[in-house]
């Protein structure tokens, strides 16, 4: 193990880049489409194809161990991120944009996803145990930090180009040059700062023996107990904020006389990109806290509760659209908050129907299938909302609703799992 570097100069640096991608190829991707003009059922269904790398990143992680060393696998994936943005940026000026941006986004998807394969391993390798649990908390605060600076800050700087430009295609397209430039210099960064674990090695199995592994992995995975209703649990607990993702910030950019709200760039940079992004942080620091003091099952109903019930308020602010910032503001904080809550219930599940032998593995399938939950609905979202209007298409999450609660009925576990044991 490399012993010379401080955790601290790169476990920091390392979750930044891989949340910062992420999210803007998620998230920032649909609020820049809608405003170069692509309609809302064209967003959700092209933007939702981008889940597609991490739903299927189970099938070709073991191929990051087979070849190169993970350490290798997170330079040059950073490297094609910051190549990859900056492509971005030169393209959205062009007359044939959609189609240009949106195969450069596949790789970025690809790439980003390829490269939380190999930032994990990294973390794994480059720490010790009680390490891995003393920095776990940093990395992920980390990662929220780069959502902020995704979807807020960066966001914000978008609405400030728009209004100084004069022109969207030019302020995204220096968004992007910005985001391609960070990325970029934290690929500089971790060239010098990444750590060379001794046990970070290419492996030496062959791809037959890999191939058998996996296939060995995927089949016990579909056989352990209570699947059908496991599976059906990741795939629908979130079926109400899958469509809600895509959704949302369509609605905060439509004008009030198409249903929307009719807010600039800049101001949901800061109301769904930075105070969102904030209440949801809180409401999975306040969920991970519940668990450890009560355990799993009796959290799960006031979780069910929390990620369903304050969705309720896209059904006010669309009856009553308001411009007023701070009614916004505290709408998408609470929203997001009781997501963050909530959500705490989902992750444990995954953590516990990964339990056994294979565990690292099974999680990986859990995840893939998690995001396959998320990318489907999202994809058809616009096109429900198109033709329900944003009304009815808020009613009709909140009926959605429902599907969540089903799912969360029918799940077993341990009572108690979750649940900090005092030392005696």
């Amino acid at each position: 193990m490399d012993n010379k570097r401080s955790p601290w100069s790169w476990i920091p640096t390392l979750y930044f880049a891989e949340g910062f991608p992420y999210v803007l190829i998620v998230t920032v991707s649909v609020i820049m489409f809608k405003k170069l003009g692509v309609s809302n059922s064209d967003v959700t269904l092209y933007t939702g194809w981008l889940y597609l790398p991490w739903v299927i990143k189970p099938l070709w992680s073991p191929f990051v161990d087979l070849l190169k060393t993970k350490r290798w696998w997170v330079l040059i994936t950073q490297a094609t991120l910051g190549a990859g943005l900056a492509g971005i940026a030169f393209t959205i000026p062009t007359n044939n944009f959609l189609q240009w941006t949106l195969a450069i986004f596949w790789l970025l998807a690809f790439s980003s996803a390829t490269h939380d394969i190999a930032a994990d391993g990294v973390y794994m390798l480059g720490l010790s145990e009680g390490d891995q649990s003393l920095f776990v908390g940093i990395r992920n605060t980390f990662y929220r930090i780069a959502s902020i600076a995704g979807q807020g800050g960066l966001l914000m700087v978008a609405g400030i180009l728009e209004k100084s430009t004069g022109t969207v295609r030019t302020a995204w397209s220096l968004t992007f040059l910005i985001a391609a430039a960070v990325m970029i210099l934290l690929a500089v960064y971790h060239t010098k700062k990444l750590p060379k674990p001794s046990t970070d090695i290419q492996s030496n199995v062959s791809a037959g023996s890999l191939l058998k592994g996996f296939i060995t992995t995927f089949r016990t995975y579909f056989s352990k107990p209570g699947i059908i209703t496991a599976v059906l649990f990741i795939l629908l607990y979130r079926f109400p904020e899958a469509q809600l993702t895509k959704i949302c910030p369509l609605f905060l950019i439509d004008p009030v006389s198409e249903g929307g709200l009719g807010l600039s760039t800049e101001q949901i940079g800061f109301a769904q990109g930075t105070l969102g992004v904030i209440g949801l942080l809180l409401g999975g620091i306040l969920g991970g806290t519940a668990i450890s003091a009560k355990g799993l099952k009796k959290c799960l109903w006031p979780m069910v509760l929390a990620i369903s019930v304050p969705d309720l308020v896209y059904v006010y602010l669309s009856y009553f659209p308001t411009g007023n910032m701070f009614m916004v503001s505290s709408c998408i904080f609470i929203e997001q908050l009781g997501y963050g809550f909530g959500y705490t219930a989902y992750t444990l599940f995954l953590i516990y129907f990964a339990k056994g032998e294979q565990q690292t593995s099974h999680y990986a399938i859990s995840t893939g299938i998690m995001a396959l939950g998320m990318m489907l609905p999202g994809m058809i979202s616009g096109a429900l909302q198109e033709y329900m209007g944003y009304k009815f298409f808020f009613i009709w999450i909140i009926l959605c609703c429902s599907v969540t609660f089903i799912v969360s009925a029918l799940i077993k576990f341990e009572p108690d799992f979750g649940k900090r044991v005092k030392n005696s």
